[in-house]
């Protein structure tokens, strides 16, 4: 089973806002084994474009990402970011496949 994956861009128009989303999020992340696997570090955008914020977030499989999207809880914190942030998320399907050879 692969992992699932949120791609997370975003920026921030209303700070206070927008920890009581992340504050609220935590207990959907913690309900499906969500982990922080880059949040809002230092980033140098090399193509397209990009936001403000960057975070990837793990979860145990592709459907507990979808799952914990769908969820009442998270559903509940998506509601208290409303006009505070302009996001973009893409839930994606881990890869466990072949790797190119490193030589």
């Amino acid at each position: 089973m692969n992992k699932g994956y949120w791609m997370v861009r975003v920026d921030i128009t209303e700070p206070e806002k927008f920890k009581a989303y992340v504050a609220a999020n935590a207990q959907a992340f913690e309900k499906y084994g969500a982990r922080y696997l880059a949040r809002a570090g230092a980033f140098h955008a090399v193509e397209g474009g990009t936001r403000s914020r960057n975070t990837i977030v793990e979860f145990p499989s592709y459907q507990a990402a979808l799952d914990c999207w769908h969820s009442p809880e998270y559903q509940a914190a998506r509601n208290l970011r409303a006009n505070a942030a302009e996001i973009d998320i893409v839930v994606v399907e881990g890869y466990d496949g072949p790797q190119p050879l490193l030589r």
